[in-house]
């Protein structure tokens, strides 16, 4: 198998890239990366030195893939399945990928900051830039639920690399502040996404490890 995936189960970015992975069965295996095992944590920085997950290895072309929309992309180019989740017209593909970029940026990394802060040490916390993130993300959350009242997916009726985006952005975004009051049309969008077998999957396969998360 000339595939394989460098990642954590907990990781939001890891779930993104699993789920497009599963979406079109996609043959590959992991490794997973536990960056507090000094052991685990250098041979990974071998394979990518940035030290962030997920990375993508592909043997067979020699090829190392770090990011995960860039993994998405390279898996819709060489490993193409049923699910196009990158649209073969031009246009389309664009409002896939504006909406990825919308939902990484404007949820999803505004996620990560306010659940990092819970596990800094007590004299590092940053309440200014949860504060700030919060507000940001609830923005974008707003953005989002104007726009799902209409949609089924992300860009209209077919499920694309925008949902897998989405889909942990709103994960775990609905940890930290629940959806349902403030923004019903995301949090039906959320229940579509967690009952689509690629993300179901992956949410199944990180429950041996949600006891980890900081609540």
């Amino acid at each position: 198998m000339s595939l394989t995936l460098y990642f954590h189960p907990l990781s939001s970015y890891c779930f993104k890239v699993l789920t497009a992975l599963y979406e079109n069965d996609t043959p590959f295996t992991t490794h997973l990366v536990n960056l507090g095992d000094p052991d685990s944590r250098n041979a990974f920085l071998k394979i990518w030195p940035v030290g962030k997950f997920p990375v993508l290895r592909d043997e067979s072309r020699n090829w190392t893939v770090p990011e995960s929309t860039i993994i998405i992309e390279y898996l819709a180019q060489h490993f193409p399945g049923p699910s196009k989740l990158v649209p073969v017209d031009a246009d389309l593909a664009r409002q896939v990928r504006m909406r990825d970029r919308f939902y990484d940026l404007h949820i999803h990394n505004h996620m990560q900051r306010i659940i990092g802060d819970r596990i800094r040490p007590v004299d590092q916390k940053d309440p200014y830039g949860v504060e700030q993130a919060r507000t940001a993300m609830n923005t974008a959350l707003g953005m989002t639920d104007q726009e799902m009242k209409t949609k089924q997916w992300a860009v209209g009726d077919t499920f694309t690399m925008a949902d897998c985006a989405a889909a942990p952005a709103l994960f775990y975004a609905n940890k930290i502040a629940a959806l349902d009051g403030p923004y019903p049309h995301v949090a039906a969008y959320l229940k579509r996404l967690t009952e689509r077998p690629s993300f179901a999957r992956t949410l199944k396969e990180a429950e041996p490890y949600f006891h980890m998360f900081p609540g």
